[in-house]
């Protein structure tokens, strides 16, 4: 027999035994939802009949119903959510219950398989894990491709083990398709697959397909703030998503509902909206820097993100100019001279007195200001010193209350019964006055004291400011100023922090969000090269270690890029500096450059590319314009010829067909197709702006140039 015959008929041996297993597997999923199901209508019948029992015997105490309430939330309803959880966990599972596959040994233990699955199923009867979930410690022996050995973390702590091999499994529908023994690298023929297929209108999640260096970054340490500089299509968000569901598996009840996703956009938190849910979490709180600041300050009226990106773009010098002076460092030392101002007017040139009696002197005030409370804002600084003295005022008051009693009392025994009928009205008139007067002594010290009253920060900025428009910097700088003379914090519990787009985040802006999340756990990513407006001479990314100095951070830097084509990432790569960028060896057809001379030739070649795309079924094509003037434009040159949506709103959903956008609008999306228009973009941004349009394109790129 032929070694070509004695593989073939070893593989197909081992494809009946993979098929056998699956088919025993589902089967065992089955009985799971079926237990499942079972479980949690006999868990909502017992709630439903207990609650009946109780309101009907405390109908007539309140208080009993409502504790009662209390206490059933707390036990049943936790009890009916892990079980729906499940369910909806076994019922994925039955169409896919694994994608891979790890067979190891550990020293002084026997050879060892564990399937890797989206989620984990172990047998209630014998504790026999059935399938690992992704996310578990052990799972990382599938992921990392260290040669021969794995390690994992477990209680007892790191442990190594031999890698004797990896199966990757392509199962639909219950069925097995494929089967691939691998080595987790860029050439697996999954990852490949995976990456050749189109996009959809929103993210997908990546467990199959995870390679080494994002799930090093996935299982790094809670306590740690994670700095992710990725190129376009690194992975940077999945990344980050995929990193929130690990840690959310492996500390529930610490993160549950305590994790912060702050987006560029709403069309980009709508575009990842799928993936966290997909992974079998929900309750994590996804929202916009701009969206999340509006609720903590008082200001109505604030210039959004798409004016502000119009306004530079369509070469506004003055607002431009504003706005990055708002970006920089100066910016915040002014803000700093502002708060210690402030302070200086707090000062109290002399101290305190009432009724002749010393409250506090003026350095005893002073040394309040300066040394004993030095560790509070200022305004509550201030209002500590004025309980304080306030407290002091009112003891001498009550003295003097007490002595203004005691003086009536003894006056009224040096009469007679007789004599103090006639002079009581008169005492008694004396006595009020007497405290009437105590009382003005008493407003007019505390009134003394109002330069203590904190003042309204939003009011102090608007004069800082001169009155003029507000954009998102400014809100970033009166919560700076919040944070600086009142203390700041978020009104919601937050135990992990996720910032996408970073590059576009000011110092400022970092500073701010660390007074307000006050967590030492944070995934922050970005690509310094998408950075449009400019943050001194470094990239704001470079700044987060000098801002969180007393913390653990680590740095990251991604260089593969996924996403698009080989010929799609070398053109993109023309107008960046950064030569490292790894392209990703699927091949495809050569960017199209296309010039042309006037709008006819330009709505002739977009209705062209756009059909020919489509018949080369691509399901998403986007149009990118440098802004949406331009996109407005050529939206109307062609709505009557083509199916097209415009993309000109934060709360539109990106769907599938052809769109047009701005620039700033595609920023972290990717397309099937992209057809850019390259037509009067200043020399300052052009460079990165071309970056980020082309880089949203996984398998055709068609440049138009005017």
């Amino acid at each position: 027999m032929s070694n070509d015959l004695k593989d073939q008929l070893k593989k197909q041996l081992e494809v009946a035994i993979e098929e056998e297993r699956l088919e025993h597997v589902i089967k065992i999923i089955n009985d799971e939802i079926l237990k499942c199901i079972e479980k949690r209508k006999h868990i909502t019948n017992a709630i439903l009949e207990y609650r009946k029992n109780v309101l009907e015997e405390f109908k007539d105490d309140e208080d009993k119903i409502i504790e009662y309430f209390d206490h059933e939330n707390y036990v049943k309803e936790e009890n009916f959510k892990s079980t729906d959880r499940k369910l909806k966990e076994l019922t994925v599972l039955k169409s896919s219950p694994y994608f891979g596959k790890v067979t190891f040994r550990e020293e002084d233990y026997g050879i060892e398989d564990i399937y890797i699955g989206r989620f984990g199923v172990t047998l209630e009867e014998t504790f026999e894990p059935l399938i690992i979930d992704w996310r578990a410690p052990i799972s990382a022996l599938f992921y990392n491709n260290s040669g021969n050995s794995g390690q994992y973390n477990s209680p007892e702590g790191e442990i190594t083990a031999s890698i004797l091999g990896r199966v990757q499994y392509i199962i639909k529908r219950g069925k097995l398709e494929g089967l691939f023994n691998s080595n987790i690298d860029i050439k697996d023929d999954i990852l490949q697959m995976v990456l050749s297929k189109n996009s959809s209108d929103k993210l997908k999640d990546i467990v199959m397909t995870i390679q080494q260096e994002q799930n090093e970054i996935i299982r790094q340490d809670k306590n740690k703030i994670l700095v992710v500089d990725g190129v376009a299509g690194s992975g940077k968000t999945t990344i980050a998503l995929h990193r929130v569901a690990y840690l959310i598996y492996n500390y529930r009840n610490l993160l549950e509902n305590k994790v912060l996703i702050l987006g560029p956009n709403r069309i980009f938190i709508d575009y990842i909206s799928n993936v966290l849910p997909t992974l079998g979490e929900t309750g994590v709180f996804q929202t916009t820097f701009l969206d999340l600041a509006l609720d903590l300050v008082d200001v109505d009226d604030v210039i959004d993100t798409k004016d502000v990106m119009e306004r530079i773009l369509n070469k506004d010098k003055d607002f431009e100019k504003k706005v990055i002076y708002k970006r920089s460092l100066r910016f915040m030392e002014d803000l700093d001279k502002l708060v210690i101002k402030l302070e200086e007017d707090s000062y109290f040139s002399h101290g305190v007195f009432f009724r002749d009696k010393v409250i506090a002197t003026k350095e005893e005030i002073k040394a309040m200001f300066t040394k004993d409370f030095t560790s509070l804002p200022l305004f509550r600084r201030n209002k500590k010193i004025k309980r304080i003295l306030f407290s002091r005022i009112r003891d001498v008051r009550d003295e003097e209350f007490r002595s203004i009693e005691m003086r009536y009392k003894e006056k009224k025994k040096e009469f007679t019964p007789e004599e103090l009928i006639l002079h009581i009205n008169d005492l008694e008139f004396k006595r009020k006055l007497e405290i009437r007067e105590l009382v003005r002594d008493v407003t007019e010290v505390k009134a003394t004291l109002s330069y203590l009253d904190g003042k309204n920060i939003e009011k102090i900025y608007e004069e800082f400011n001169g009155n003029k428009e507000y954009t998102e910097e400014d809100l970033v700088a009166i919560l700076y100023l919040k944070a600086k003379l009142m203390g700041l914090r978020l009104n919601r519990e937050i135990k992990h922090l996720v910032i996408d787009e970073a590059q576009d985040y000011s110092p400022l802006q970092f500073i701010v969000l660390k007074e307000l999340v006050n967590t030492k756990s944070m995934t922050i990513v970005g690509d310094s090269n998408q950075q449009l407006i400019p943050i001194g001479n470094n990239s704001s990314l470079s700044s987060i270690k000098d801002i969180f100095s007393e913390n653990s951070v680590e740095m990251f830097k991604l260089n593969k890029s996924y996403r698009s084509t080989k010929e799609i990432m070398e053109y993109s790569n023309m107008y960046i500096d950064d030569i490292s960028i790894v392209p990703m060896v699927r091949t495809g057809d050569s960017v199209n450059e296309i010039l042309v001379k006037d709008e006819k030739e330009i709505k002739e070649y977009i209705i062209e590319l756009a059909t020919s795309l489509k018949k080369k079924n691509l399901e998403n094509i986007a149009i990118i314009t440098k802004n949406l003037s331009q996109s407005k434009y050529i939206y109307d040159l062609l709505k009557e010829d083509i199916s097209l949506k415009l993309i000109d709103k934060e709360n539109l959903h990106i769907a599938e067909g052809t769109m047009i956008m701005p620039s700033y609008y595609a920023k972290g999306l990717e397309f099937d197709g992209a057809i850019i228009i390259e037509e009067d973009i200043q020399e300052r941004y052009k460079d990165n702006l071309m970056y980020i349009m082309c880089t949203r394109a996984l398998h055709n790129l068609i440049v138009i140039k005017k």
